[in-house]
């Protein structure tokens, strides 16, 4: 066996302490929950009676969007003009559903976008 010089010795030492190190990292990544691996239950954010919940949710889906959706054309369309408002034509309920429901979508992705750049995993 040859005898390693002090700065040999060194740069061993710091290479294998580095290896420790990323194999504990590894070893707390594999331990900790992901942001994707989270349990999300709808009932914390949705109020609904007990045993009721399908007809409450169903509401839910239906209603809000189609009032979003109204009040993003009386706000933004009729700029907030009781008259123009009433000239928009409210036959297709689909259509404003589907407005509500982008608006909802859209603010429901930055809520979820910011909730990841706030996740910590420790």
């Amino acid at each position: 066996m040859e005898i390693k010089t002090e700065k040999e010795r060194v740069s061993n030492d710091i290479y294998y302490n580095n290896l420790l190190l990323e194999s504990r990292k590894r070893a707390q990544r594999r331990n900790s929950t992901s942001f994707g691996s989270q349990k999300v239950e709808l009932s914390d954010y949705l109020l609904s009676p007990t045993g009721y919940e399908s007809v409450v949710y169903t509401f839910y889906f239906v209603s809000i969007p189609y009032v979003i959706g109204a009040l993003f054309l009386f706000i933004v369309i009729a700029r907030l003009s009781f008259n123009n408002f009433m000239l928009i034509d409210f036959n297709s309920f689909f259509i404003v559903w589907a407005i509500g429901y982008e608006i909802i979508a859209s603010i429901l992705l930055i809520i979820i976008f910011i909730a990841f750049l706030k996740y910590n995993d420790d």
